[in-house]
């Protein structure tokens, strides 16, 4: 009895600000009314150029829903129907919390932040309500996250946000679990499903002792697939976050809470990244909304902030400059990288290229070599001359990749990379034996191979005179050979010329495929998607909040003229 009275009052409650809203005055009225009719009512749309944008702002249909009382409403809605700290909140949830149309518990449920309705956002339950009843704004009763009706996008509100921590923590404590920096949370249920520190027990290491086989991961398993809700052309963000957690050796330092953070805020990028390593690897299937990310990432990297169509390749920079930034000397020992630095993410990313200038008198060779995360590669059909093509145009083999007569291999494309170039009259440098500005050429080479090599196709090209996409199709192989194009290789190539490589025996320069992002559409508008590969030979498509099977045919003819960038692991 005293249940049904609390949800009687929570239900009292809801219905006076429902009241309140609609006591607003005739011109919001009017204003919401004209936004009502041209919105569409549809669930968050997977192709990125046709989501409504919002101002950095934020929402600015959240003003209709901030009257009155509306905090404690907000707070009441939070307490009994998402996070519910306590059993008895927990209990309600579970009896009240089904669709008022078709009575289901699943089907992602959102409840009316307007009145007591409760509706499914997979059958579109909760958007028939919104059409009909006006009513711009829910909440999803699973991960708490905000939706707009007119924006047709889950959005963001600061002072809402705080609402939801505020709660969110008192959960916790209801249930007598630490605060969010000594544990890491998945939130998937309640208040979220705890993976803290495991350590072994004396029985459990006896058991392991006695049981050494262990269970292996089969060709069908699907256990670090996972979707990714758009929270409004933010798929540029998705890609990137699909081929990072599908990266082994990143995916083994997070699992394995090697990160210490010393960031007195909530604002480490690292933690976050962890916590969405423990959403892609719980088992859980449901599409993950990254908002949190999404926020760090706007508050870290300010020329990314907003719900402008970004580019992917520019996302993978800056998250990774962050990363670095976070977690920078984690265990505070240099490291043989060309950064010195022994976090992950040079561990794994950090290369050496080298460059040598030759003076064109005395041929002195000046030679410097920096650090690199990406490779960014010329494509034919951009303003740059592009030379050669490869000599396995004819329909031959090269460093294991067979294409097309005429195609353009990735393999091309590094040949032009680490080719000799003329600097010309107007670029003379001043040369250290001369003493006088002489003419040069320079030569791009692999001083040190990364673990993770990043290939960057450049298909946005950015002139004075031209904006355009670059579309020639590039075919690349599963397996790679960088061997050709170290610095310890130069010799065997002689003006540019192709040599197959020597030393085929050498394992450190040879990569593997695991992860192509995508970009189809102009450079106005656009979508990225992913393919990932999740075992040997196991390919997925990931578009968004939609993750598909995929053969190695459907990777390798994946619109290589759109494939963006490349990212290889060693053998």
């Amino acid at each position: 009895g005293a249940q049904i009275s609390e949800f009687s009052k929570a239900g009292g409650r809801l219905t006076e600000m429902a009241r309140a809203v609609a006591n607003r005055s005739r011109a919001l009225q009017a204003i919401l009314q004209s936004a009502l009719n041209i919105a569409r009512f549809a669930s968050p749309t997977r192709d990125s150029h046709v989501v409504c944008v919002m101002s950095p702002a934020g929402c600015s249909h959240v003003n209709g829903f901030k009257v009155d009382n509306w905090k404690q409403n907000l707070r009441v809605i939070y307490q009994c129907f998402v996070w519910s700290g306590s059993a008895e909140t927990r209990k309600r949830k579970a009896k009240s919390c089904i669709c008022h149309l078709c009575g289901a518990h699943l089907n992602r449920l959102h409840s009316c932040l307007h009145c007591v309705f409760f509706g499914c956002f997979s059958k579109k339950h909760i958007h028939e309500h919104a059409k009909s009843k006006r009513h711009n704004l829910a909440i999803d009763l699973l991960y708490g996250g905000i939706y707009c009706f007119v924006c047709q996008d889950y959005i963001y509100d600061k002072d809402m946000e705080q609402i939801a921590k505020e709660e969110q923590r008192k959960a916790w404590k209801l249930q007598g679990s630490p605060p969010p920096h000594h544990q890491l949370f998945s939130k998937t249920s309640g208040i979220g499903e705890k993976y803290s520190m495991w350590e072994p027990t004396k029985r459990e290491l006896e058991l392991l002792r006695h049981n050494p086989k262990r269970r292996k991961i089969t060709a069908n398993c699907t256990i670090g697939l996972r979707g990714l809700i758009n929270l409004g052309n933010t798929c540029f963000m998705n890609c990137i976050v699909q081929a990072l957690t599908h990266t082994p050796l990143l995916r083994d330092f997070f699992l394995s809470d090697r990160h210490k953070c010393e960031m007195q805020s909530n604002s480490c990028l690292v933690c976050e990244m962890s916590q969405l390593f423990q959403e892609f690897y719980s088992g859980h299937r449901s599409p993950h909304i990254p908002f949190r990310l999404l926020h760090l990432v706007w508050t870290h990297a300010r020329h990314l902030a907003g719900y402008e169509q970004q580019d992917a390749h520019e996302f993978l920079i800056a998250a990774l400059d962050v990363l670095h930034r976070h977690c920078k000397d984690d265990n505070g020992k240099k490291a043989n990288n060309p950064n010195h630095c022994s976090c992950i993410i040079d561990q794994i990313f950090t290369g050496g290229l080298q460059s040598d200038v030759t003076c064109q008198v005395c041929h002195g060779v000046s030679t410097t070599i920096d650090p690199f995360w990406d490779i960014s590669l010329d494509l034919p059909g951009s303003s740059t001359p592009f030379w050669p093509l490869s000599p396995g145009s004819d329909g031959s083999v090269v460093n294991g990749d067979s294409h097309p007569s005429g195609a353009t291999t990735l393999t091309d494309c590094l040949r032009r990379f680490t080719r000799p170039e003329h600097l010309g009259s107007s670029a003379k440098i001043k040369c250290s034996g001369c003493h006088s500005y002489q003419e040069s050429t320079k030569q791009l080479t692999m001083k040190r191979l990364p673990i993770v090599a990043c290939f960057h196709l450049k298909r946005f090209e950015h002139s004075a005179k031209l904006r355009r996409k670059i579309t020639t199709y590039v075919s690349f192989p599963l397996e790679l050979d960088m061997t050709p194009f170290m610095a310890s290789s130069k010799e065997s190539r002689m003006n540019g010329q192709y040599l197959q490589p020597v030393d085929s025996l050498n394992n450190d320069n040879k990569y593997s495929l695991f992860a192509v992002v995508n970009h189809q559409g102009t450079l106005e508008s656009g979508h990225y998607t992913t393919f990932i590969r999740q075992h040997k030979d196991q390919w997925f498509k990931c578009d968004d909040a939609i993750i598909t099977k995929a053969s190695i045919k459907d990777v390798l003819d994946s619109e290589g003229s759109v494939a963006h960038i490349h990212q290889c692991s060693d053998v």
